[in-house]
């Protein structure tokens, strides 16, 4: 499986934000990617703004959505990415990772872990999920869906595992602060070892937030690595990568512990 992994800054703007998002997946689709993964929060980016979320927050129909699903029309590659989207009767938005092919979104997973802890406070503006999402098959390959914070809490990137995930897909918006960038590799790298599934993790850049996107394979190694600035990575998922690790390290077929289950 070809896979891409686009980071970059957003915008304040939703229009701006489909402008590059859609760029970037013209670039993946001539360069032939089964997938696309692009950050966490890219409907508007505004650090002076902590109400940002909810005056930028459309529908899965609004025109920011009508872009993106314009721009996958006639491809099988799937692209995912995470938006906020208004909940009927609610104050609160949803932190909504999409997953779109051929103009159709054919996965919407509500984020369940919200980022309350080092003095943000996610669940002031958006709501939990939920349900854990099903998997999504992209070249025959089982992909779990993840978002940014979730990584810090292993038990939903297990269950997926358990459930035969290969890869997981994490968009993000990891931010910058005293021993973020090491939080971000050790989780990122701890999922992918201890499921020994790859994790595309795809993180925003910015003023506030770190970038560093990467790939980490089945063994923890990490594959590809992006900076700080705005960047497009190209890489294969290799189905024979993943094979040796689950022979030479079967966590998975050894455990003891039944599969993770919402509370």
């Amino acid at each position: 499986m070809k896979v891409a992994l686009g980071q970059f800054a957003a915008a304040n703007e939703w229009r701006r934000n489909a402008e590059t998002a859609t760029a970037i997946m013209a670039k993946a689709k001539n360069a032939k990617c089964d997938l696309l993964v692009l950050p966490e929060g890219i409907l508007a980016r505004d650090i002076t703004d902590p109400d940002i979320v909810l005056k930028a927050a459309q529908p899965l129909d609004g025109p920011f959505m009508t872009e993106m699903l314009r721009a996958s029309e006639g491809s099988q590659m799937t692209t995912m990415f995470c938006i906020h989207v208004p909940i009927e009767g609610e104050t609160r938005v949803h932190n909504v990772l999409v997953a779109l092919r051929d103009g159709k979104i054919i996965a919407a997973y509500r984020k369940l872990h919200l980022y309350d802890a080092f003095a943000a406070l996610e669940s002031t503006h958006v709501m939990p999920g939920t349900a854990i999402p099903d998997l999504v098959e992209v070249a025959g390959f089982k992909v779990g869906l993840m978002t940014c914070y979730d990584v810090r809490f292993p038990e939903l990137a297990r269950h997926h595992a358990v459930a035969g995930a290969d890869v997981l897909a994490l968009p993000a918006a990891w931010v910058r602060g005293p021993g973020k960038e090491h939080h971000w590799e050790t989780l990122v790298t701890a999922r992918a070892l201890e499921n020994t599934c790859y994790v595309i993790a795809v993180g925003e850049c910015g003023p506030r937030n770190i970038g560093a996107s990467m790939i980490v394979d089945p063994l923890g190694v990490v594959t590809h690595r992006a900076g700080e600035d705005p960047t497009l990575i190209f890489a294969d998922i290799e189905r024979e990568r993943l094979t040796h690790a689950r022979s030479a390290l079967p966590v998975l077929a050894n455990r003891q512990f039944a599969q993770p289950q919402l509370a």
